[in-house]
């Protein structure tokens, strides 16, 4: 979420192409009519191939490149090149071409609304914000959806929409205040999804050995000894654990869902949404049954996907994920 656009948060992008390409043909930005964005690919040899192209680390990007100070490589790239690259790495290119529209709007949506001028470069390629691997990352699926939504984006009032997705919601969507304890954000609601459980994740079972909990929660040990049990406390309207109360042998501490699905590991818990929580007798681990995959939070992949292949159309999908945002055109 570290962005520079040369475009004000909130506010409409610049479409400026100016004269003097001339004086800074390294920077797309300063002469394209698209919005131009600057992705952080980190430390490695990066060598200009001719034709708008360049490698780093072996691997060709669209675009050109400057280094940061740090001798860090930033990939300087328009912003619908850079989402040929992210649709198919954040969605599986062989979905239906609606489910790939409805995802090419969230991700243009996501790197608008979070654009930033006075950092040193915009995004990350990776979870963290989108995942993006350059032209390796391209398909024709992928780049047919973001040409077909060229300039679509979600809007709430005058200002682009805070954008969230994950996999798969389980069901119920998970309201960003709850996951993250910010204010509330009207159209980041959960809402209940009935159309995601083709996921392999809409329901799973795993077992959290005690052992492995307590090490990667050690620093909330030391008052209450070796741990025994694990139970939830809280849970918040889409049925997410909130809070977990790790019992020992001299007390216990409760920990936020956050926290413990942190430390614990994010594939090793799916997600909070948990069902049946159970010690396993003298088995040393406790049982786990949960649904969704991620946090949750806005749009559910799997979702889309279910909606798509029931020929629902991007201008219905993300409505239901996203109610009161507005599709609309830069």
């Amino acid at each position: 979420m570290r962005r520079r656009m040369f475009l004000v948060l909130g506010a409409a992008p610049l479409f400026v192409a100016r004269a003097a390409r001339a004086q800074s043909d390294a920077d797309p930005s300063s002469w394209s009519r698209k919005p131009a964005l600057r992705v952080l690919l980190g430390s490695g040899a990066a060598t200009a191939v001719g034709g708008d192209l360049f490698t780093f680390a072996g691997r060709p990007y669209r675009g050109t490149f400057t280094r940061l100070d740090d001798g860090r490589i930033v990939n300087l790239v328009d912003l619908e090149e850079y989402l040929y690259s992210v649709v198919s790495r954040e969605m599986s290119a062989r979905w239906p071409i609606a489910a790939l529209e409805v995802q090419s709007i969230c991700a243009r949506t996501y790197v608008l609304q979070r654009s930033d001028p006075r950092r040193e470069y915009d995004l990350i390629p990776s979870e963290l914000d989108q995942r993006y691997d350059g032209v390796a990352g391209e398909t024709p699926g992928g780049t047919a959806a973001v040409d077909a939504t060229t300039g679509q984006v979600l809007k709430y009032g005058d200002a682009f929409a805070t954008i969230a997705y994950s996999s798969c919601c389980g069901g119920h969507t998970e309201a960003s205040s709850d996951a993250w304890g910010a204010a509330p954000i009207p159209y980041l609601e959960g809402v209940v999804c009935t159309w995601c459980s083709a996921s392999p994740n809409y329901r799973w079972s795993t077992a959290l050995p005690l052992e492995q909990i307590a090490g990667r929660l050690s620093t909330y040990l030391g008052p209450i000894g070796t741990l025994q049990d694990l139970r939830v406390t809280q849970r918040d309207p889409s049925g997410r654990a909130r809070g977990f109360e790790l019992v020992g042998d001299g007390g216990s501490a409760v920990v936020s869902g956050a926290v413990f699905r942190r430390a614990v590991g994010s594939r090793v818990l799916p997600s909070l949404l948990i069902e049946r929580l159970e010690r396993d007798g003298g088995a040393g681990q406790v049982s786990v049954d949960g649904g969704g995959l991620g946090h949750g939070v806005g749009l559910c992949q799997w979702g889309a996907r279910g909606m798509a292949l029931a020929g629902r159309q991007p201008a219905e999908i993300l409505p239901s994920y996203f109610p009161g945002a507005v599709l609309a055109h830069l």
